[in-house]
């Protein structure tokens, strides 16, 4: 399969963003190769960003961030629950983007919709953190790929401690689709 090149992740995050939907993610892992169709992420746009980790400067948590595009950016949340993003953007910037939902396409059992419970199904966990995403491991692929009809914007979940950024039409979504996520209340179809 053909993986997203280095300068797709190399771009504006929002652009990324938007432009991520409807392609699918390969998590190959003894000899079985699960596939998800991404249809829900949010954008988060680097240190100015007051609801990215990046907003807290250069960690080792965040190290990940801040490094090469195309790479992935895993982390736990709740004590329980890994969130895997795609980092963007150039070295220093601090940005990503969070897969928050797939629709299984192949060998995928588990509820999808929600990023603790799509990285749980791919059996994606933090040993992936920092991971290059044009591995033959995991990537994005362009195989198969529909640009979808119409993509919804809303502010992102949970991250109402962000002030004016908690408010910002930063997450998108598949219209129609049935495995996005709770809280799907349109405001911005784009």
């Amino acid at each position: 399969m053909q993986k997203l090149p280095r300068e797709f992740y190399n771009r504006d995050t929002i652009v990324v963003a938007r432009e991520l939907l409807g392609h699918y993610i390969v998590h190959r892992s003894q000899c079985i190769e699960r596939i998800g169709k991404i249809v829900e992420v949010e954008a988060y746009l680097g240190q100015h960003d007051l609801a990215s980790h990046s907003s807290k400067g250069l960690t080792k948590r965040t190290a990940p961030m801040f490094g090469l595009p195309g790479y992935a950016y895993v982390y736990l949340i709740y004590g329980m629950y890994n969130c895997f993003n795609v980092v963007t953007e150039s070295v220093g910037i601090g940005a990503a983007v969070l897969i928050r939902a797939i629709e299984p396409i192949a060998n995928i059992t588990e509820r999808t919709q929600g990023p603790g419970l799509l990285c749980k199904a791919m059996m994606i966990n933090r040993c992936f953190n920092a991971h290059d995403l044009l591995s033959d491991e995991l990537f994005i692929t362009d195989a198969d790929y529909e640009a979808p009809e119409h993509i919804i914007a809303t502010p992102r979940i949970g991250v109402h401690y962000a002030k004016e950024w908690a408010i910002k039409p930063l997450r998108f979504y598949i219209h129609g689709n049935g495995f996005v996520s709770r809280g799907c209340n349109v405001t911005n179809n784009k």
